[in-house]
């Protein structure tokens, strides 16, 4: 039910921002990004003060996920930008582990076959500043609302246990388009923020090449990292992407 009322939420800012794109009429983008996503690492404690250390990627096996993303932007005017993102992402892990887990309430006992879905969804909704334009050279600054709809659950034959956690995260937005040719590049793009509460990483490397005026398309590595340690969570991640992507400009 919370995810449903998320997709209403996302649904209706981006029926919102197709009406701004119709008055605007100008530097409407839209961006798919897809490819490959793997658990560099992947450590959680639930609940924080009081569960059991398990890590996704060492205790069990992490597999490769596919993944895609999904970003609408809209100019306003020459310097002024909003975009909204949508970016699902899933990883599944599964084995044993040689002592006994206690997670979420629920103790699982030594040498039970489990299974781990991790999974997080990210919503953004993101305003940027371009400080720097030129024919070689495009820096833009900005700031990122994001709304994390995650979850984590372990379950086996016996029993099961799933912890959800949604809520905002305010982060940076920065941007480098570095134009080699008329028609190759680099694109360094992200949104980051560190705070007591935890921290928090999503950043593209990608050369790309222009195919015409209004169409793009990159390859690159995307890296995306953190977590937070308190007494409810303890979790953190670092998830390693291959990816492919392209952009349309109308």
């Amino acid at each position: 039910m919370r995810n449903m009322r998320l997709q209403f939420v996302f649904a209706t800012a981006l029926v919102f921002m197709t009406l701004i794109a119709s008055e605007v009429r100008a530097g409407i983008s839209i961006d798919i990004e897809a490819g490959v996503a793997s658990s560099g690492y992947n450590d959680i404690r639930i609940p924080g003060n009081t569960g059991s250390d398990i890590s996704l990627t060492d205790d069990l096996k992490s597999d490769e996920s596919e993944f895609w993303r999904a970003r609408l932007g809209i100019g306003l005017g020459q310097k002024h930008r909003l975009s909204l993102l949508v970016a699902p992402l899933r990883l599944e892990s599964s084995g044993s582990v040689d002592r006994a887990i206690d997670y979420n309430g629920v103790t699982f006992e030594a040498g039970e076959a489990l299974s781990a879905r991790y999974r997080f969804d990210s919503y953004r909704l993101t305003y940027s500043y371009a400080l720097v334009q030129s024919d070689r050279l495009d820096f833009d600054i900005g700031f990122t609302a994001k709304i994390r709809d995650a979850a984590i659950r372990i379950e086996s034959e016996q029993r099961s246990s799933e912890k959800t956690n949604t809520g905002f995260v305010p982060l940076i937005n920065f941007g480098v388009d570095w134009s080699f040719t008329s028609q190759f590049g680099l694109l360094i793009q992200g949104d980051a923020l560190a705070a007591p509460q935890g921290r928090a990483e999503d950043v593209l490397l990608a050369p790309y090449a222009d195919l015409s005026d209004r169409l793009r398309f990159r390859v690159g590595y995307r890296i995306l990292e953190g977590g937070a340690d308190n007494d409810e969570v303890y979790t953190f991640a670092l998830v390693h992407y291959l990816s492919a992507g392209v952009s349309w400009t109308f």
